[in-house]
């Protein structure tokens, strides 16, 4: 069974940064994508960052390009969300997530998700 566990989040003011972690256990070989999704209140679940383990191919939504930085480390089952310069309207919960049966690194960007963890809060302050 799959287990995701995000931590890291925390109360920055703009122009801070943040690390973000995922624990994932019970992870198979065909979970070649993980994500970091976020939501804000009153809006949208949104894609921010993906990553194709296969050859680390990166996926970054527009709005945090040049800002955040996504990694996974194989070895011990964890990804990161690096978040620099973060902006007001960064501010979510972020959640970590991953896709199986993926076998070509666009999968990670357009593509469902479908084991997701519990979120993590961000809140920049002005």
């Amino acid at each position: 069974q799959v287990q995701l566990t995000e931590s890291g989040g925390g109360s920055v003011q703009a122009g801070g940064s943040l690390r973000l972690s995922c624990s994932a256990s019970g992870l198979s070989y065909s979970h070649n994508c993980m994500g970091w999704f976020r939501q804000a209140p009153g809006k949208e679940r949104e894609r921010v960052a993906a990553i194709y383990s296969l050859d680390f191919s990166t996926f970054y939504a527009d709005s945090v390009k040049g800002r955040f930085t996504i990694s996974r480390d194989l070895s011990n089952s964890m990804m990161y969300l690096q978040l620099n310069s973060l902006k007001p309207e960064d501010a979510a919960v972020y959640y970590c997530a991953a896709r199986s049966g993926s076998w070509r690194s666009s999968d990670c960007w357009d593509s469902d998700y479908n084991e997701w963890g519990q979120g993590t809060q961000v809140t920049v302050s002005s």
